[in-house]
């Protein structure tokens, strides 16, 4: 690799544009995590039930799925930084309906479920629009750098909204952490319409159900892209345990919201250090083997997790398994990107959030409705063996996506994309 080959990552400051959506998402993904915690505290203080978190995943994952590929259909064709604008300020109408749930005494436990229906369906305009935006913040040669930083962005996020959350529902309870939430959503809104790019309509394609579904079909064929998105999808979808943390913070460990606060952030605490090395420092050659072996750490932590009583070893078990999946995670982004053109990112990006939708918040479903029945541990125990075993089968399945070497290098073999 020769000295022009390595971009510093201060580099990809230098841009306004990318340096504004970083504070739109800073604000958004703390607002989110800051509401996450509130709404998982609150329904299982009043509902003392799993299959109730449960089904705040379930809430989310029914609209965002449903309404995903129309997403990336929209993202191809209207500018994405408008679409990103109207989405965030439906995030903050959702956060200003849950602080009226609140200051109203509504008991009703429906009125959140709903509010998150309508969430989820706003994430899945912004979720494929927000992925197909980076490009053109930032010239080709800076968009490896630039994938590692929006993820360290997200991760520093999630630390802290986690963290803030825990504080606030202490303090002021859920009536703080929604108000809190809600000027962080008036806040990215701003930052997202100070963007000055304008992206236009990146595919002329005519709508029709052959387009909707392309995304798919495209997907389909790229083996290095269906063996990444499906093996994130599968190993979350079994070892997620998010939903199940109130529980654990209450029942089990014994903490308060504090410690809930403290489970929710510990993930991207461990995620973030990874994120901010392969910010400075590419990952290097067998980035394919690094990949399978860093999902598998991520199912082994899950499992000591699931069985630990101690706060000090659950909350090193989830920074863990949060660094391990930071390394799936760059991977499969930069994989999803380089390997996609700029007509049809906005669709691809919907079939890679749909999957993560679907193991997230499916998951969730999942895990509380398992735990309803046999338990939080045994839950997140036999979650943990189930991502073990995916693995496994992937890595013989993919052999293509084992064998990837230098992310650096595929992204040079692919066209390049216009800053715009």
């Amino acid at each position: 690799m020769t000295h022009r080959d390595v971009v510093p990552a201060r580099g990809v400051f230098h841009h306004r544009d990318f340096r504004f959506y970083l504070l739109s998402r800073l604000c958004a993904v703390l607002a989110v995590q800051i509401e996450s915690v509130a709404i998982g505290w609150q329904v299982y203080e009043r509902t003392d039930s799993a299959l109730a978190l449960g089904y705040t995943g379930l809430a989310q994952f029914i609209p965002f799925v449903g309404l995903c590929l129309f997403g990336g259909q929209v993202a191809d064709r209207v500018d994405r930084r408008a679409i990103l604008a109207v989405c965030q300020t439906v995030m903050l109408l959702c956060s200003l309906l849950l602080l009226a749930f609140t200051l109203g005494h509504v008991s009703d436990i429906r009125f959140v479920y709903g509010v998150l229906v309508l969430f989820g369906a706003a994430r899945a305009f912004h979720a494929p629009a927000g992925s197909a935006l980076t490009p053109h913040l930032v010239p080709p040669e800076h968009l490896t750098r630039a994938v590692a930083i929006n993820s360290t962005t997200w991760q520093v996020a999630t630390i802290g909204g986690p963290a803030v959350g825990g504080i606030l529902y202490g303090w002021a309870g859920a009536t703080g952490a929604y108000a809190a939430s809600a000027t962080l959503c008036a806040l990215s809104v701003v930052w997202i319409l100070m963007l000055k790019v304008r992206t236009g309509r990146a595919s002329a394609e005519p709508l029709s159900l052959s387009t909707l579904v392309a995304g798919l079909g495209f997907v389909r064929r790229q083996r290095l892209l269906l063996g990444s998105i499906t093996l994130d999808l599968f190993a979350v979808l079994f070892g997620g345990a998010v939903a199940l943390l109130p529980i654990y913070a209450r029942d089990i460990l014994h903490a308060g919201p504090w410690g809930l606060g403290l489970l929710r952030c510990a993930p991207a605490a461990g995620a973030a250090a990874v994120a901010v090395f392969l910010a400075l420092r590419p990952m290097g050659g067998n980035s394919g083997r690094k990949m399978f072996i860093a999902v598998a750490i991520f199912g082994a932590a899950t499992l000591v997790f699931g069985m630990s009583r101690s706060l000090p070893l659950s909350l090193l078990a989830l920074a863990v398994a949060g660094a391990a999946d930071m390394i799936s995670v760059v991977v499969r982004h930069t994989l999803e990107l380089m390997a996609t053109p700029d007509d049809m990112r906005g669709r691809v990006g919907s079939v890679n959030m749909m999957c993560i939708g679907a193991s997230n918040e499916l998951g969730e479903f999942r895990a509380g409705g398992l735990a309803e029945f046999a338990g939080a541990v045994p839950a997140v125990v036999a979650g943990a063996v189930g991502t073990l075993a995916v693995v496994a089968i992937w890595a013989w399945a993919f052999p293509e996506l084992r064998d990837v070497d230098r992310l650096e290098s595929f992204a040079k073999k692919q066209p390049a994309t216009p800053a715009g």
